[in-house]
């Protein structure tokens, strides 16, 4: 355990105890999109900007690693499928614990789709992953998602609160999930998972300030932070986008406050 306090500290701000992440493993589920073309440049982005640490897949650890500038902490993500595939939801095991230790990583992600048909797999994936992280001291991030044909409403609170207790029951130490929308369902999904909760940016958002609000409702319902992709590296200007969620997560402005950060 002493080895996932240590890896947690690289992950989580030690003085906010929360955490903006940068998910950029976009590349196998929907391919080379605007904002990844160059991991290693968005890398450089987001850690000017202030951002905790990033999520990539293995290969993308190696060809996106700066090895100068600030520093941003490591997640391997080891699970995938992509968009062309027959189905979406599926999610199989593409690296190892083992592996992301090699590689020097963090920490350790990994997706599952509850209500999805194959959900049996995934969680008996999730359980695996969970048994070798505490075998290794890996932390480990469960992205926890309501997503199948049985779900009507991915985003009501009772299919969230109950993804993330999954999550959170087989072990993960962190888990990235939606919000619901709103301040007050949201902090009962927070109350009802024991471990912190960072939500996801989802699609591409209506503006700057809705994205901004959202973290703020997120935030002040007391989630730890933020694991969003595309509303940042797909931003006009990442590094300023990353600096404005930083100051609604670790200095908790508000919204509006932090829209007035200006590029350095």
């Amino acid at each position: 355990m002493r080895g996932k306090s240590i890896r947690m500290e690289r992950i989580i701000n030690r003085e906010t105890g929360n955490a903006v992440i940068i998910p950029m493993d976009h590349g196998v589920t929907v391919g080379p999109i605007d904002g990844i073309r160059s991991v290693k440049a968005v890398a450089e982005a987001v850690a000017s900007g202030g951002a905790d640490a990033a999520v990539v897949h293995k290969g993308a650890a190696i060809f996106g690693h700066r090895g100068y500038g600030w520093d941003l902490g490591l997640i391997i993500h080891l699970s995938a499928s992509t968009a062309l595939a027959p189905d979406p939801n599926n999610k199989v095991l593409v690296a190892t614990v083992e592996e992301a230790l090699k590689l020097g990583a963090d920490g350790v992600s990994i997706h599952v789709n509850i209500g999805a048909e194959d959900e049996g797999q995934m969680l008996y994936t999730l359980g695996d992953v969970s048994r070798r992280c505490q075998d290794w001291g890996m932390p480990l991030l469960a992205m926890m998602y309501p997503r199948g044909n049985k779900i009507k409403d991915e985003y009501s609170e009772e299919n969230i609160a109950h993804a993330a207790r999954v999550g959170a029951e087989l072990g993960a130490d962190m888990v990235k999930t939606s919000y619901t929308g709103d301040h007050y369902s949201f902090s009962r999904v927070v109350e009802s998972c024991p471990v912190p909760l960072v939500i996801a940016g989802g699609p591409r958002v209506g503006s700057e300030l809705d994205l901004l609000r959202m973290v703020e409702g997120a935030v002040g319902a007391g989630a730890r932070g933020v694991a969003i992709g595309r509303n940042v590296f797909q931003h006009q200007d990442p590094t300023l986008i990353t600096r404005r969620i930083c100051g609604v997560v670790h200095e908790r402005l508000s919204a509006e406050e932090a829209m007035e950060i200006s590029a350095a």
